[in-house]
């Protein structure tokens, strides 16, 4: 069985096409996803049958870790684990 620590995670590195990678807090994360649902045109029936935003970007978080909503369209995000630097 797989390590509970595994699914935990406070950062993630976010990439969409055309931009760089960015660093994204969990929090930030949930913000994006939901901002990119609100403008979203088409989603999947799956996606669709959570009423809420909040719910759905649950949704994505749990089930993946890239949704594309159009053509050319998409975002991945991927845990990461940041170390803070040596002294």
């Amino acid at each position: 069985m797989a390590d509970p620590l595994m699914y935990q995670s406070e950062h993630y590195v976010v990439l969409m096409p055309g931009e760089p990678e960015q660093f994204y807090t969990e929090a930030e994360l949930r913000e994006k996803l939901g901002q990119i649902l609100a403008q979203a045109k088409d989603i999947s029936p799956e996606l669709a049958a959570y009423p809420t935003t909040a719910e759905r970007v649950q949704y994505l978080l749990d089930t993946g870790c890239r949704w594309e909503w159009g053509t050319d369209e998409f975002i991945e995000w991927y845990a990461v684990r940041l170390e803070k630097p040596r002294p």
